[in-house]
């Protein structure tokens, strides 16, 4: 899921840094409201990026699912490629989603367990939610979407953690604020 003021659970295991991963990782998930259980799984590996501004605030990307009309609010990340490690992969989704540099994102990261659905399949799955620090608040804009994502994209904007729990769209993950506290104890 992927520039207006515009983005997903946790697993309570530790924040585990990693440098030189394989991009081999458990599957995690969370399902929104309106899931179905009839829905196919998939555990496509991916990767997260909290990216906090030196006020605090984090970056969330805006979606809406064209299937179920659903809007939520999450971190940029998106899929692993074939040959890819989550690391690589979380750089490499800042940039597509944000235009921010992928150099901005540290080897640090938490596991955070998800379920949910989006466009019709329901996934379940552990995904790497990785740091990125900036200095203010960096202007974001899509860099390179795909059609799905053009389809989906509402915007994206900076919230504090206070803000996070008054948007009225969900938030995904559903405790993203602990996720942001977890991640950002790590450095």
């Amino acid at each position: 899921m992927s520039d207006s003021q515009t983005g997903a659970g946790a697993s309570p295991a530790d924040a585990v840094p990693s440098s030189g991963d394989t991009g081999a990782f458990p599957a995690d998930a969370r399902r929104p409201p309106g899931g179905t259980d009839a829905s196919p799984a998939s555990d496509r590996a991916a990767a997260r990026v909290v990216c906090v501004a030196s006020d605090g605030r984090v970056l969330l990307m805006h979606w809406r699912d064209t299937v179920t009309g659903v809007s939520l609010w999450e971190p940029p990340g998106g899929g692993i490629d074939p040959g890819e490690t989550p690391f690589e992969a979380a750089r490499r989704e800042l940039t597509e989603e944000t235009g921010l540099p992928g150099e901005a994102v540290l080897d640090r990261w938490v596991p955070v367990r998800r379920e949910f659905d989006w466009l019709g399949t329901h996934y379940v799955k552990t995904e790497r939610f990785y740091l990125a620090r900036f200095e203010g608040t960096p202007a974001v804009g899509p860099g390179a979407f795909t059609a799905e994502e053009n389809d989906t994209y509402l915007g994206s904007g900076w919230f504090s953690p206070a803000e996070m729990a008054e948007l009225p769209d969900a938030l995904e993950p559903p405790d993203l604020v602990e996720v942001v506290s977890r991640i950002t104890r790590l450095g």
